[in-house]
């Protein structure tokens, strides 16, 4: 017979392992059991949870028996310790749940499957299975703390539960914390309340140059074994939670989860959100939806008006170019023959010039069968910063702004300059996001925080920047040299959480160069994966590339139905396969300064016998070498395409058509 899970003896949990005995061994694991709990110094008991494909292992550690300890659990994949002594624990204003805990009760292991559909993102069937368990800890006090954990195969999710009790009571610290060992490597940006820096590689726990940063934005990826990698999150912001980051400036090999506010209110029952750890090798964590998987579903019966696509965009190459009437009709002008839904009028134009204002520039748009989509303010964050200011904050103009949007002919809005994670920020996009909806209109949030779920809740989140993009190009110099790596190390990093309106596809220059070849430029709108994809060059270079490749820019997918990383490693390379339909799109770049070969399989993909376009770096890294008709069964199941330093390639690959051959 299979033995049980555990036994409870005189108010002490004891785990074993599942093995098959006799029922006479039982008996005696029994009474065992029971002398310890009557004689026997307290100590603390573990539990292994495993993911339903074996591969993830989770042992929970907690002091039972009348003693009081840390709760604590470490992660196995595949049998190597990839998280040694993580801590889990709350503090509220009244009550510490971290320090002295206990098991109270552990629940049987019930088996959780998420299967639902996404209209944007990687995947438009999204499928995961996990283990879950409830495991109840008390304080000394007899105060609980409910920590709900899942081992899926892609990861471990956790979040807590209190009874806050009395009015006003608040969580005031999360006691997470999680272990990366010194020389292990690690990529994480420092925190910053827009999310626009870099992801460098660091062994140590530090910034180079920044010894005192000490503070870290999601996500982070960590290899913590040779070819097995963590990408630390969080996932399913409510109203009334703050967002949290990372520090490490009291060990560097530890970091705590710390709460981007001075706490939440938690009167009553009381749920934290999903603390994440996506796990396996490097295509298990790009591929991964488990931040999606663990939101809330959608809020929305009826989503039929939320439509994915490109966007033409002024602001890249004109700052302030939403002030000039006939500059924007520009980019109406190029939505049109470029094919694209979709233009943005960017920030500024409550201060239009050249004797028009925004109708005209909407009923014009409109006339083209373009939808225009509408940049504000979110007059929180940089309040003194450009306008239209003050018009969404408080709900009686938000509606009142909407409404005239939705009438005017508008598809959706741009809001800008968030001030970070705290609870009211949080709870001011969530609103935002609700009364677009009633409105029927979509959204973008820039100068914001990271995606946390919220693009399954609210599928009218079409994009978020949170990151460090082309848009800097227009700033200053410093993106030059870094943007290849820095692009290479985006798909494990910050993309693999959420969309991404990184503005990719420069062919020109900024008021700053890029050293990045037409082939690396040309893969980045499908490595990078955003439901509008703000198309950012000016209307003259878009026109002059080659007619294949404005052919290939005006019929790019943005919401893919499946997702596949081929090849790569952080700020080295990256080769990404993402599929519209029965159509496969693969782009690879390189992130290094020397001339690179891309080897990858094409087996992942599943078509044996189809038709490929190859879009590569021609020789001066300012033109395209395009191969046309090429048989995939002709490649021997793989591909290895030539890049030059910096560059990159884009191939387009569609079955072979059926016939009776």
């Amino acid at each position: 017979m299979k033995i049980i899970d555990s036994i409870k003896v005189a108010g002490l949990f004891r785990i074993h392992v599942a093995t098959r005995c006799e029922t006479g061994l039982l008996r005696i694991l029994a009474v065992i059991a029971l002398f310890a709990a009557m004689f026997g110094p307290c100590r603390a008991d573990t539990l292994s949870m495993l993911s339903p494909d074996g591969d993830l292992t989770v042992t929970v550690s907690a002091a039972a028996g009348g003693g009081y300890g840390r709760a604590t659990f470490s992660v196995d994949y595949k049998g190597v310790c990839v998280l040694p002594d993580a801590c889990w624990g709350l503090e509220t204003g009244s009550a510490g749940l971290a320090e002295k805990l206990r098991v109270k009760s552990v629940t049987d292991v019930k088996r959780v499957t998420d299967d639902y559909c996404m209209l944007t993102g990687k995947r438009s069937h999204c499928v995961n299975k996990a283990s879950e368990r409830v495991f109840t800890f008390e304080n000394e006090s007899g105060l609980t703390l409910d920590v709900t954990l899942r081992v899926y195969d892609d990861g471990v999710a956790f979040k807590y539960a209190v009874d806050g009790g009395k009015a006003g009571e608040r969580i005031v610290a999360d006691r997470t914390a999680y272990t990366v060992a010194r020389g292990t490597r690690r990529w994480m940006q420092e925190y910053d309340a827009g999310y626009e820096r870099f992801f460098p590689m660091s062994t140590d726990g530090t910034l180079d140059g920044c010894a005192d940063v000490c503070r870290w934005g999601y996500p982070g990826l960590v290899e913590a074994a040779d070819s097995v990698f963590m990408l630390i999150t969080e996932a399913n912001i409510r109203r009334g939670h703050c967002g949290s980051y990372l520090y490490n400036g009291d060990r560097r090999d530890r970091y705590l989860v710390a709460l981007a506010d001075d706490g939440m209110p938690c009167e009553g029952a009381w749920e934290s959100p999903w603390r994440l750890l996506i796990i396996g090798s490097l295509a298990d964590v790009v591929e991964s939806t488990l931040v999606t998987d663990v939101a809330d579903p959608s809020r929305f019966d009826d989503v039929s008006w939320i439509k994915p696509g490109l966007v033409a965009w002024v602001y890249w190459a004109y700052n302030h170019g939403s002030r000039d009437c006939g500059l924007l009709k520009e980019y109406v002008d190029l939505a049109t023959a470029m094919k694209w839904p979709y233009d943005l009028i960017d920030a500024e134009w409550d201060e239009m010039e050249g004797g028009c204002d925004i109708g005209d520039v909407l009923a014009y748009a409109l006339g083209k069968g373009v939808k225009p989509l509408v940049w504000y303010n979110s007059s929180t964050g940089w309040i003194e910063g450009p306008g239209p200011r003050f018009r969404l904050n408080r709900r009686e103009d938000r509606v009142k702004e909407f409404e005239w949007l939705r009438g005017m002919g508008a598809a959706g809005v741009k809001i800008d300059f968030f001030s970070g994670d705290s609870v009211a920020t949080m709870d001011y996009c969530i609103d935002l996001l609700e009364d677009a909806a009633e409105h029927k209109l979509m959204v973008n949030f820039h100068g914001a925080t990271v995606p946390r779920g919220w693009q399954r809740t609210y599928p009218n989140l079409m994009s978020v920047e949170g990151v460090y993009g082309a848009e800097w190009y227009n700033n200053n110099a410093t993106l030059t040299d870094r943007a290849a790596a820095h692009n290479a190390t985006l798909p494990f990093t910050r993309n693999v959480i959420g969309p991404m309106d990184y503005t990719p596809g420069t062919f020109s220059d900024s008021q700053h160069p890029h050293i990045t070849t037409h082939g690396h430029e040309l893969a980045l709108p499908v490595l990078f994966e955003s439901a509008w994809q703000h198309m950012p060059d000016r209307p003259s270079t878009y026109y002059g590339l080659p007619e294949q490749v404005r052919r290939f820019l005006s019929e790019l997918p943005t919401a893919w139905d499946d997702t596949r990383l081929l090849a790569g490693y952080p700020g080295v390379d990256a080769v990404i396969a993402r599929r519209k339909g029965d159509v496969w799109y693969v782009a690879g770049i390189n992130g290094t300064d020397d001339a690179r070969k891309l080897g990858f399989s094409l087996a992942p993909l599943g078509i044996s016998d189809g038709s490929m376009t190859l879009y590569k770096d021609g020789a001066d890294g300012r033109t395209f070498d395009i191969d046309y008709g090429i048989g995939t069964r002709s490649l021997g199941g793989s591909l290895e395409v030539d890049c030059l330093p910096r560059g990159g390639f884009v191939a387009v690959i569609s079955p072979a058509a059926d016939n009776d051959d």
